[in-house]
């Protein structure tokens, strides 16, 4: 059966105060090629790399009017295929009120998220975590998030630029294809029909 609100897709958006502090954080993620653990919203302290598993086409709109869904997250991020992080021990959240916490086994913890009828809910969110300090993803297996075809444009020269610099200090000669190529692979949230107010990327 094929349904819409589902995802065999997870995605890892950035945060910021800013819209420009997000972009920042997604491009140290690109450079890094790792997404950092953090332990905000999360209790009992765990360090985990959070996910959603809502459809892409479903965040869109979301991301569009942000302040009128109370979103936290801004329009870069990561996505991953659902089994390539099931099998590294990423789990769906459970959520429950606070006074259950103590009922979970140590070991599943970190996936509590608070759920209280009619006054805390982030269920909408799907969230997703595997409890790691950090999480090394590769072009192999992730596609980035980016807003609109501007930040495309900007990645590709950026790699272009790398390799007339490598070219330069090797007296012209760059080095084989696989290493030559644009690793990554983008989805442009504009390109689903949704407006998305974002930054520009760096000049």
């Amino acid at each position: 059966m094929i349904r819409d609100d589902v995802s065999n897709k997870l995605i890892h958006l950035t945060r910021g105060d800013t819209d420009q502090a997000a972009a920042e954080r997604f491009i140290s993620i690109v450079e890094s090629r790792k997404l950092l653990g953090g332990t905000g919203c999360i209790k009992g302290g765990y360090q985990c790399v959070c996910f959603s598993e809502a459809p892409l086409s479903k965040l869109a709109f979301i991301l569009a009017n942000p302040m009128a869904h109370g979103m936290r997250y801004k329009p870069f991020g990561v996505m991953l295929d659902k089994s390539w992080l099931f099998e590294r021990g990423g789990r769906p959240v459970i959520y429950q009120p606070d006074t259950d916490f103590g009922l979970l086994d140590d070991s599943q913890k970190y996936r509590h998220v608070r759920y209280e009828h009619g006054t805390v809910d982030f269920s909408w969110e799907r969230e997703w975590r595997v409890a790691t300090a950090e999480l090394e993803i590769d072009p192999s297996v992730a596609t980035l998030v980016i807003p609109n075809r501007a930040w495309e444009k900007w990645a590709l020269n950026q790699h272009t630029s790398m390799l007339s610099r490598r070219a330069m200090v090797l007296n012209g000669i760059i080095g084989p294809k696989s290493i030559t190529e644009f690793p990554w692979h983008f989805v442009v949230l504009e390109d689903l029909g949704v407006p998305i107010p974002s930054v520009s990327p760096p000049s």
